[in-house]
């Protein structure tokens, strides 16, 4: 069997001896694979060489921090395929439906890294809200202006935060704002029960009332057809001028064009995350040169505690489908039907 695994590149791993889950290290399956019979590439390459790897491969292993955008012309040509593994969480850069009608299970490791993007909100939140790029770039600049640091700087307590989608992700998040002192608002489409609401602290509102209301809104929901561009031009005019918008979910949840005008103008006090469309962003993504942003490179859900979870859970669904065996439930995102 061909296992083929597109990974982040590292040009220097032996200074990076945490780092499991690019293309150098292969989440360390090699040794595994090898002494299976089986074999192991790895590439950080998205376009000809990748297909021409595909062509006689049995799974591939992605991962939304270096996505292969799989559709159904490229599965066309990969003629032995049969297991997609996204070694993370969020698998919408693979489209379920077309692989399934071709005999393609699509699995993801679900949970692996929920509290590293948790925490992450959190850190990027608390970024926006309390000015902390400004201030740090005096750091480097050599300068001590407080006043220009602290003219856009607030305090977290006593806002209202609205989380967009309340799953594994938003809730842990709710869980760690609540010691903040904030009114935490959700839209989900399934509403958590009145017991749920008030451990996590959290109260249901629609959609537009909490764009609307809200100081921080947080999306913490899956790319979908109905979740696509959501943050537009005209949605972003109806929340509170000045707000602050934190979106660790995809990129393509809100449009690029928009967001980038909504913190020039001063609609929005400020837009972070660390999910952009597409991946690797370009060196001309419109977002990396606006003001009022405290946006990174992908990598919340890669902390190093994250990679060791995503590389368990990875041999467990190729142990799995190596023995003929089920597929865990919970990793699997789609799978043809018997």
């Amino acid at each position: 069997m061909k296992v083929v695994a597109v990974l982040y590149p590292d040009d220097h791993p032996e200074h990076h001896p945490h780092v499991v889950a690019s293309a150098a290290r292969g989440l360390d399956l090699a040794d595994r694979l090898s002494a299976a019979g089986h074999e192991l590439v790895t590439t950080s390459d998205t376009g000809e060489q990748l297909d021409r790897e595909l062509a006689d491969a049995e799974v591939l292993i992605t991962t939304p921090f270096w996505p292969v955008y799989l559709d159904d012309d490229r599965m066309a040509k990969a003629h032995h395929l049969s297991l997609v593994i996204t070694a993370g969480i969020g698998s919408d850069h693979v489209d379920a439906d077309a692989a399934t009608a071709r005999g393609i299970s699509v699995t993801e490791v679900t949970g692996s890294n929920v509290v590293s993007v948790a925490e992450h909100n959190v850190l990027q939140i608390l970024a926006l809200v309390r000015n902390f790029v400004p201030a740090h770039r005096q750091v480097a600049e050599g300068r001590w202006d407080v006043a220009d640091a602290a003219q856009e700087a607030h305090d977290l307590e006593g806002k209202t935060v609205g989380i967009l989608g309340l799953g594994a992700i938003g809730a842990r998040t709710a869980l760690r704002l609540k010691a903040f002192d904030v009114t935490i608002l959700y839209y989900a489409r399934h509403r958590r029960s009145p017991a749920e609401e008030a451990t996590l602290g959290v109260r249901y509102a629609r959609l537009d009332e909490l764009v609307r209301t809200s100081d921080v809104v947080c999306a913490a929901t899956p790319l979908t057809s109905d979740t696509g561009a959501l943050f537009d031009a005209e949605r972003l005019a109806t929340m509170k001028p000045g707000s602050w918008l934190v979106n660790t979910a995809r990129g393509a949840i809100a449009d690029a064009d928009a967001v980038r005008e909504a913190c020039e103008s001063g609609q929005l006090g400020g837009y972070a995350g660390d999910t952009w469309y597409p991946q690797p962003a370009p060196a001309d993504h419109p977002w990396r040169a606006m003001p009022r942003h405290a946006l990174t490179i992908h990598y919340s859900g890669m902390t190093v505690e994250a990679q060791a979870r995503i590389a368990d859970g990875v041999r467990e669904i190729l142990d799995a489908h190596l023995a003929g065996e089920p597929l865990p439930d919970d990793y699997v995102v789609a799978a043809p039907q018997k």
